[in-house]
């Protein structure tokens, strides 16, 4: 997965979509609010779905430097006595 720079748009169905900036062909993930969901958040839907992004991104950068350590892990080298 890139490391670019990424944006938020929403869709014309309502929903919410992060994407590559300035690249509307794909969505990397997007966020759906349910009827009763948008009617209980009203305009705060976007705020949400911000911040459920964030976390979304949050833990991919997570994922990604656990990754990167497990490799530099694996190419130290062992001693051996």
């Amino acid at each position: 997965m890139s490391t670019g720079v990424f944006e938020i748009v929403q869709l014309p169905n309502g929903d919410y979509a992060l994407q590559p900036a300035g690249d509307a062909g794909e969505h990397l993930l997007k966020i759906s609010f349910s009827q009763e969901a948008k009617a209980f958040l009203g305009d705060k839907d976007v705020s949400v779905a911000k911040a459920m992004i964030g976390a979304a991104v949050k833990a991919v950068e997570n994922i990604r430097q656990d990754r990167i350590q497990a490799e530099e892990e694996e190419q130290k080298p062992t001693t051996i006595h």
